[in-house]
């Protein structure tokens, strides 16, 4: 919790001032503030903040539709705050990737454990979808790797495992990745057969 960085965006500057400074009693560090939602994306661009709590109805454009944005661009988590709730609004948060809705005005007690699970709960999807890219990544050197071995297999009548060996020789001697070498290999191949 210490030092995470927020941003609140809402037209009512009294109702700003107030949450500010609940969540300064909570330990959080209140970075920016904004009234309107091309203002929210300009302060989340320049300040990176680790939440924004938004309004959902907001002049430019609304609390939604700047979490959509945040949400597609990897910035922050978002809370949409509202003055009152529907399940329309809740359809529409789902879709935007929102974290949490909140119905004002605010209980202190119900912010705590709102922040910190739109926190928790953001970077472990950003860790996740770094694992997901990581594995997607090496199963594309995998799949490289294998036609490049069939290439050389076939082309220069080796084993699969002097193929293997070849190709890993090229990797060390030139310090490049094995993915490099199979590409190298895939495309002087397609070169040749043109």
């Amino acid at each position: 919790m210490a030092n995470q960085r927020i941003i609140i965006v809402d037209t009512d500057e009294i109702w700003r001032k107030n949450l500010k400074t609940m969540l300064g009693k909570l330990g959080y560090l209140v970075v920016g503030e904004a009234s309107d939602g091309p203002g929210a994306l300009k302060l989340v661009r320049t300040r990176h903040p680790d939440l924004l709590i938004i309004h959902d109805n907001l002049p430019g454009l609304n609390g939604l539709e700047v979490a959509r944005i945040l949400y597609e661009d990897k910035l922050a988590p978002v809370v949409i705050t509202t003055d009152y709730i529907c399940q329309d609004l809740i359809e529409k948060a789902r879709e935007a990737r929102v974290f949490s809705v909140m119905v004002k005005p605010i209980e202190e007690a119900a912010l705590l454990p709102t922040v910190e699970l739109a926190l928790g709960n953001y970077q472990e999807i950003i860790k996740l979808e770094k694992q997901v890219k990581e594995l997607k990544d090496t199963l594309e050197t995998r799949k490289m790797v294998e036609k490049a071995k069939g290439i050389l297999m076939k082309t220069m009548g080796l084993s699969e495992e002097e193929a293997f060996r070849r190709i890993q020789r090229q990797s060390m001697n030139k310090r490049i990745s094995m993915r490099a070498v199979a590409e190298a290999v895939i495309l002087a191949h397609n070169i040749n057969q043109d």
